[in-house]
């Protein structure tokens, strides 16, 4: 039995989320309480209350997101006492949570890279009216020869392999609009515009990335104690050095969220926890490989439950 821990990103966020976590162990409650003194803000009376105008914005939901999955992981190994992990594997801000888990880098750290890589994408996706536009029923080259029929000289390029059938394409407004009225000529049966600030995963990402790349070298960084599945690569980083080159090039490149699904599971996992908010890791994990389990924990009956497991 081989167990991977995989953990959500942008978009999982929602009011109260983790609050029960919070009200039930002292350990959630604990981390709450140094993410404020971290940030130097209320960061969770805006968990936990709101507005959700606020929660979404990209520089809140992404400290926001990574608190919630560390309370879960931390509940989670206060409830089992021990278990062995044999791999880790982030959506995108998840990765950040991924490392945090292999104890590849400090809680402050985390969070204040976090919040950095929130602020530095909001920026970036500011210069220029872009988006991004999920396709259903595509697959890498079609989807990549809709981004390039379509282009026409501007940014669009495929951002989010999620499951097979499921890829998100990023690039300015005006390629996302011909997109979604050209994909159906290229076999793709929904095109659907994502309601996000910018075209993350992409080339318009280049600013916010070299905006990382400056906190990331000042980090500290250790080898991860297990593998942690690089979402540009779909390949382990097992190296302290590895870290900060694949952060950043996660940035402007597609998340390979399928193939390192697969990838893990040829590694001997077959059962998948998603810590955090929400169970989307564990649908798309599910319509990408058989013959493995996917549990999420996000509320005490759920981190008890796995004692059962």
């Amino acid at each position: 039995m081989g167990i991977a821990l995989v953990f959500p990103g942008q978009g999982a966020q929602a009011v109260g989320m983790g609050m029960e976590l919070a009200t039930r162990f002292p350990v959630a409650r604990r981390i709450l309480d140094e993410a404020d003194d971290v940030l130097n803000m209320s960061l969770s009376d805006i968990i936990a209350n709101g507005p959700m105008e606020e929660l979404t914005r990209t520089d809140m939901s992404q400290p926001a997101i990574l608190v919630m999955s560390w309370m879960a992981h931390e509940v989670m190994m206060d409830v089992l006492k021990q278990v062995e992990i044999q791999a880790a594997a982030g959506l995108s801000l998840g990765e950040y949570t991924a490392l945090l888990a292999a104890d590849a880098l400090d809680f402050a750290d985390a969070l204040r890279l976090v919040r950095l890589r929130g602020q530095a994408m909001q920026d970036a996706a500011e210069l220029q009216p872009s988006g991004m536009v999920a396709l259903i029923g595509a697959d890498e080259a079609s989807a990549s020869a809709l981004c390039a029929a379509v282009a026409q000289g501007e940014v669009l390029q495929v951002a989010n392999l999620n499951a097979p059938g499921q890829v998100v394409i990023s690039g300015t407004s005006a390629a996302c609009e011909r997109a979604v009225a050209a994909a159906r000529d290229h076999g793709i049966r929904r095109a659907m515009p994502l309601p996000v600030a910018g075209a993350f995963h992409s080339a318009l990402m280049a600013p916010a990335a070299e905006r990382l790349q400056a906190a990331l070298d000042a980090t500290h960084f250790r080898d991860p104690r297990v593998p942690v599945w690089a979402n540009a690569s779909a390949q382990p980083v097992q190296r302290a050095d590895e870290i900060a080159p694949s952060l950043v090039r996660q940035l402007t490149m597609p998340v390979r969220w399928a193939d390192s699904v697969i990838a893990m599971q040829a590694a001997g996992v077959d059962q998948f926890w998603e810590l955090g908010p929400g169970k989307t890791l564990c649908g798309m994990i599910s319509r990408t490989v058989e013959g493995v389990s996917c549990r999420n924990v996000e509320t005490p009956d759920q981190a008890f439950a796995l004692i059962e497991a």
